[in-house]
């Protein structure tokens, strides 16, 4: 038994897994190091799914679908950016009009483009390619764990390093990180902190427009009402659990890929589903716990280094 819930295809299932929750981690963490908490990525996450699915019907490319689905992010995220940025409302209320847009949004396109309820589900639809490595012993340790990859899986592992590079080797990821920190010295420094903050949306639109492609075309070939179930919100706790540094968010996802890989394996061999439906769900509440509890540590250090006295809420103002 312990060999058919731990053996070898759980590592690739866990890479799996964990792939759509990396590109919304990777989404989050380019705008919170600009300052910008994108809870929205839930609703990018969803529309993209949708538009991947739907054009990936009607044209038969996959490559033309995870174009389009990269346009819908795109859209969706300067929605966000230009109601946060330019009309100053609140990024959380925004986020969560949009993860309720998309949900409804996709639910009537459903039904009127596609004339489904619920679920599609078609022969028609072409999935993104899996990489198959003929020199590979069938059946082999190799075989289990690194053949039959999605390409988009292989995409996610190397986004990590080329965001981490971006981030901390590049002058423009300076000046994102600068403008997250203190925007008003980034200014005084020559740096335009809202042309900053657009580019970080942007790029945040893409990396979520990926997810929702690879969720509904790599990950599964169909789309689901509601198919990101949560996947978003993940994303954005393995964010904050990894500091928004693509190399710790990256380990932060494949811990919740691994929740549920094994979830999956775990019911196989007969343990309550309800339990095994809650391990994702546990997990963000753990991770974000955790998250919120490091932040709260690392500023009672620093208050304490700089002899600030902890509020108490008895002050009194003159």
């Amino acid at each position: 038994m312990l060999e058919q819930i731990f053996g070898l295809p759980l590592i690739s299932a866990t890479v799996r897994a964990s792939t759509p929750i990396l590109f919304a981690a990777m989404s989050a963490s380019i705008t919170q190091q600009a300052n910008i908490t994108n809870i929205g990525t839930e609703g990018i996450m969803l529309m993209s799914a949708f538009v991947a699915v739907l054009v990936s019907f009607y044209s038969g490319s996959w490559m033309l679908a995870v174009l389009a689905a990269i346009v819908a992010g795109i859209i969706m995220a300067m929605i966000m950016a230009a109601a946060h940025l330019k009309y100053h409302a609140e990024i959380t209320a925004i986020g969560i009009a949009i993860n309720l847009f998309a949900l409804a949004s996709t639910r009537f396109m459903l039904r009127e483009f596609l004339g489904a309820t619920g679920s599609f589900i078609s022969p028609n639809i072409v999935g993104i390619p899996r990489i198959a490595l003929p020199f590979v012993t069938s059946g082999s340790a190799f075989d289990q764990v690194f053949n039959n990859w999605s390409i988009m899986e292989v995409l996610g592992i190397a986004l990590v390093f080329a965001l981490w590079f971006v981030f901390y080797r590049t002058v423009w990821g300076l000046r994102l990180r600068a403008v997250g920190r203190f925007y008003l010295a980034a200014e005084t420094a020559g740096i335009r902190s809202m042309s900053m903050k657009y580019q970080a949306m942007l790029i945040s639109g893409v990396l979520g427009g990926l997810a929702g492609a690879y969720l509904s075309l790599g990950f599964s070939r169909l789309f689901l009402e509601n198919m990101a179930n949560g996947r978003g919100f993940m994303g954005v706790a393995a964010m904050f659990f990894g500091g928004a540094n693509p190399v710790f968010v990256w380990f932060s996802t494949l811990l919740f890929g691994f929740t549920q890989s094994l979830g999956a394996r775990l019911q196989a061999v007969g343990l309550p589903s309800q339990f095994v439906l809650m391990l994702p769900y546990l997990i963000t509440i753990v991770v974000l716990s955790v998250s919120l509890w490091r932040k709260s540590v690392r500023s009672s250090k620093l208050r304490s280094s700089l002899n600030v006295p902890a509020m108490t809420g008895k002050e009194t103002t003159m």
